[in-house]
């Protein structure tokens, strides 16, 4: 397992307003619906309350948890008989339903059997007698994230009620918070964080900030801490001045005054069209994530706008920042260059589910020549549609090794509202299904450091290496 877990998460807080542990109490209803459909934690799929008909994704329900009585010294640790719930329960009563149930879902289905190595029924003990000790919604929220992380994946997580409801706003392409409009990565050791995308019409872009910009302080005061770790300095109450401290790479730093406002919509798919030394015409897009259901309309009208003026000789599809999503977002972005069987995800019990898409040709895009760009921040479904494309040998690899994550997260619904994301599959690409990428990440052919922070577009080795590639005679 590779230490990918919080930087997964750097995204989440960028784009999600900001999250209190509160709990959405409701009438225990014994069922839990379990959905596969996303392989990364920051932008798993919203999973629906009730099952979803059958479809090419399976899906599964679990025999359900009884009521659990008040909590005593003598509280069974495990359900045996089936109840149900004639009143609503208790805070504390809810808190045992969906311990219980979060606990039976990874007992049960959770991808690795030995659980890494962790002794699960001893967690069970000891977070049970944390919850008979009493805990806060808060307190117990984050007891539940802390028993999942404790799991060692990287990539399974819990939310709270209100972060399901922010992540089933955001899969919609709904994000709407109020800020200045940037997506952007931490980088700890330059106490900086550095933008990955900009919002149409919010008060960065009107203020001119780019991609690749590094936000250093905000009125005055450093975004990172000393220990490394990001402030939440950019948000605010709407209408309020904001004086950011900003450097382009290459450049001194300046202030940039801004006002804080409403930001809403999809996250952005950045497009432009370079010309290589022999003239050829080369595609680049930069894909961020794969949590958004706009991303693929996006990608294709991309790939329309830039084929519009004649065809391209070659695209670059920038995946260094690309955090990864749900499956069939995933799935129709790699339909634009690819077809068929393209691999196979598979669960504890050797169970494989086949992983194929349908390609859909826009201007040649199903034979134009790749380069995909990979590296560290290249987690989960960007890691799999990276090495998908390199295992069906349709694109050509460059930048640094990924960190290796690509099981694909379950999503189950409990009664009060919270959701865990729980990695249920792996996966095994089709032509060299010998290889196993959770140990090894995703290898480019051509090995190309690059710094996004410390770089430009055009400044950047790992774009010039990929036009030379594909711009060369």
């Amino acid at each position: 397992m590779k230490s990918l877990r919080f930087n997964a998460l750097l995204l989440l807080p960028l784009v999600l307003a900001s999250l209190a542990c509160q709990a959405a109490l409701r009438a225990f209803q014994p069922t839990v619906a379990p959905q596969i459909q996303s392989n990364a934690r920051t932008f798993p799929g919203p999973a629906s309350a009730t099952p979803i008909p059958p479809t090419s994704t399976p899906t599964a329900t679990f025999t359900p948890i009884p009521t659990l009585p008040p909590p005593t010294a003598t509280a069974s640790a495990t359900a045996t008989a089936s109840a149900t719930a004639t009143a609503d329960p208790t805070p504390t009563e809810l808190q045992f339903q969906v311990f219980e149930q979060l606990w039976k879902v990874v007992d049960e289905e959770y991808v690795y059997p030995d659980f890494n190595g962790l002794d699960w029924q001893a967690v069970h003990d000891e977070y049970l007698q944390r919850i008979q000790a009493g805990l806060t919604n808060e307190d117990f929220y984050a007891a539940m994230d802390e028993m999942i992380f404790s799991l060692g994946d990287d990539h399974s997580v819990f939310l709270s009620p209100e972060e399901a409801k922010e992540e089933d706003s955001e899969f919609a392409g709904q994000n709407s918070y109020v800020g200045i409009g940037v997506l952007t990565v931490l980088v700890p050791e330059r106490k900086l964080v550095t933008i990955i995308a900009v919002f149409p019409g919010s008060p960065a872009e009107q203020a001119g900030l780019k991609v690749h910009d590094n936000i250093l302080a905000a009125n005055g005061e450093p975004v990172v801490d000393d220990s490394g770790y990001r402030r939440n300095l950019l948000r605010g109450p709407e209408n309020t001045s904001l004086s950011v401290t900003v450097q382009t790479p290459g450049q001194t730093p300046r202030q940039v005054n801004l006002t804080r406002r409403q930001v809403n919509g999809s996250v952005p798919v950045l497009y432009e069209t370079l010309t290589s030394a022999q003239g050829k015409r080369i595609g680049y897009i930069l894909l961020t994530t794969f949590a958004d259901d706009t991303i693929d309309d996006q990608l294709q009208a991309a790939l329309r706008a830039m084929s519009a003026e004649g065809p391209l000789d070659g695209l670059i599809l920038d995946n260094r920042q690309n955090s990864g999503g749900t499956d069939h977002v995933t799935s129709n972005a790699l339909s634009n260059f690819t077809s068929g069987s393209l691999g196979e995800f598979t669960d504890r019990h050797n169970n494989m589910r086949p992983f194929h898409v349908v390609g859909a040709d826009i201007n040649g895009s199903l034979h134009l020549p790749l380069v995909v760009l990979i590296g560290p921040n290249t987690i989960s479904f960007g890691e799999i549609f990276s090495g998908v494309l390199q295992d069906q040998e349709r694109a050509f690899l460059i930048g640094e090794s990924t960190g290796g994550n690509v099981e694909l997260l379950s999503g189950f619904n409990f009664d009060d509202g919270s959701r865990a994301w729980i990695a249920r599959e792996t996966f095994r690409p089709r032509h060299n299904s010998d290889q196993n990428w959770e140990e090894t990440g995703i290898i480019p052919n051509l090995m190309v450091p690059s710094n996004w922070d410390e770089v430009t577009l055009h400044s950047d080795p790992a774009v010039q290496a990929a036009i030379e590639h594909l711009g060369g005679d």
